[in-house]
């Protein structure tokens, strides 16, 4: 043991940015210590990715003195838990908005656009009948369309300011409607089944709730245009997996952009990953440099604060 350091369980591998803050701050300790007999020397819980944490785990650390997140969701987190237990929990809000907005605007236009066919196309192919102009491989437009966004919170905030710069008619659900925003960012609300039935894009920005979870099955898929578009930079539960399969292969709908999906990563194998009308990336929404270098000190912030007894700079319970 590390002398006159704090003990903490963390899962990794963690990032160099998060590493080169908690050097010689704390003793940092493996995932699996979480696992064995009770340990009354460990002071806190930092997670890095998204390991399950419930009440009996925390049981087998009770002096624990803070659980701080990197990153904003915390849906592997019971927070019913730790709330009863008396954890405080720190997560990191605002810092990771613009990113994961810029991410969601990435998969909308790369599917629009098949941008990623057309990458294959330009590396691999050798079919030069493939042209913009012979009509073989032509795309949906962005600017002037209608964007649907489901949760408007600070993330879908972000996405409305960058959808008005494409001029694009955007309207949102939310559970509780937003009137004191909707003039002023240029956003109208609709119910949920009218949005998905009316809007050329759907993009869901909505924290994993078991209300949020399966928000979008085969029903709703079925009520989106044959030319529409859904994106998720939520979490991949809000879909259905299956029915998103089923919607894509069918041409229920026209395209999905997906940062993340249920199981995450998908299997090798996996149907979803054979199809031409989806973009798939690896849960990189708030992968830049500088939103993860922001992320690392918030949440190194929140686990020293825990650690020394004093209020949490960004504590969610």
């Amino acid at each position: 043991m590390l002398q006159n350091l704090p003990r903490v369980i963390s899962d990794g591998p963690l990032s160099p940015a998060v590493s080169m803050l908690l050097k010689g701050q704390v003793e940092l300790l493996p995932w699996e210590q979480l696992f064995g007999n009770k340990d009354e020397t460990i002071s806190g819980i930092y997670t890095f990715g998204h390991p399950l944490l419930d009440g009996k785990l925390m049981d087998n650390v009770p002096n624990i003195k803070v659980i701080s997140n990197h990153g904003v969701g915390v849906d592997h987190i019971s927070l019913m838990d730790a709330k009863a237990r008396g954890i405080p929990v720190g997560n990191t809000p605002g810092v990771l908005d613009g990113a994961t907005a810029d991410m969601g605007f990435c998969l909308l236009m790369a599917a629009a656009r098949r941008l990623v066919e057309g990458d294959r196309i330009a590396r691999f192919g050798t079919d030069q009948s493939i042209k913009p102009r012979t009509g073989a491989f032509l795309g949906r437009e962005i600017h002037g369309a209608s964007l649907g966004i489901i949760g408007l919170g600070r993330i879908g905030l972000q996405v409305a300011r960058r959808a008005a710069a494409f001029d694009m008619q955007i309207c949102y659900f939310n559970r509780k409607r937003r009137t004191d925003i909707e003039a002023s960012i240029g956003v109208s609300y609709k119910p949920l089944h009218e949005l998905l039935a009316t809007c050329d894009y759907v993009m869901l920005c909505v924290p994993l709730t078991d209300e949020t979870t399966r928000l979008i099955g085969a029903d709703e898929l079925r009520l989106m245009r044959p030319t529409a578009t859904l994106i998720n930079i939520a979490r991949g539960a809000v879909v259905d997996t299956d029915a998103l399969t089923l919607a894509l292969t069918e041409n229920w709908i026209y395209a999905a952009g997906l940062d993340v999906t249920d199981p995450e990563p998908l299997p090798k194998g996996h149907p979803l990953l054979k199809l031409d009308n989806v973009v798939i990336a690896p849960h990189i929404g708030s992968a830049t440099v500088q939103t993860r270098q922001k992320m690392a000190e918030l949440s190194v912030q929140n686990l020293l604060a825990g650690l020394a007894g004093a209020e949490l700079p960004s504590r969610i319970i």
